[in-house]
């Protein structure tokens, strides 16, 4: 047992990957150095990766695509790699989401990923309130992302940004005011 075996042991195989990862990242692990792969004509090839570790193809048209929808909002959500750009209706998310808690639930996914600034971000939401659009470019922010990065599934799925908020408002009842109110009850 004191020579060193021919074969890779899982824990060699994980850590084989995480230094892949790092090296197409331009990183390290442990020391592991970056090595860039040379084609048939002495050219360097830059292979990208994303951090789960799977190599993703493009879509056709660069992007791709999300959709999220919570009460009475809905959000179709474009992205592809890129530098961090992040606008909904054209306008920069900070201007259009002013309350810093909507603006970390529309970062969530990509916090959770690890790519806040490897991703552009293009949203179209209508409909509903702040808040509720908010939640859905949540969630198809999520779903693009799956779709960018296949392996991402359960880490998306673990902090909840695949899920759908099924809360909605309450029917208003008849005889009512409202869904619960009554009326003012008079003395006499």
């Amino acid at each position: 047992m004191d020579e060193q075996q021919e074969t890779t042991t899982p824990a060699e195989g994980d850590n084989a990957m995480a230094q892949a990862v790092a090296a197409a990242m331009g990183g390290s692990v442990d020391g592991a150095t970056a090595v860039a792969d040379t084609d048939a004509d002495g050219e360097e090839v830059v292979v990208e990766i994303d951090p789960t570790g799977r190599l993703v193809e493009p879509a056709k048209n660069g992007f791709h695509w999300g959709t999220g929808r919570r009460k009475d909002a809905r959000a179709r959500v474009r992205i592809r790699p890129g530098t961090g750009l992040f606008q909904i209706n054209g306008k920069d998310s900070a201007d259009f989401f002013p309350r810093e808690v909507d603006q970390k639930a529309i970062a969530g996914p990509l916090e959770s990923l690890k790519v806040l600034k490897k991703v552009d971000v293009y949203v179209n939401a209508e409909g509903g309130g702040i808040t509720g659009q908010a939640g859905a470019v949540r969630m198809g922010l999520g779903r693009a992302l799956e779709a960018l990065y296949p392996d991402a599934h359960q880490i998306l799925r673990d902090d909840g940004h695949l899920s759908r908020d099924a809360r909605m408002v309450e029917r208003k009842k008849p005889g009512r005011h409202g869904a619960r109110r009554g009326h003012q009850w008079g003395k006499r």
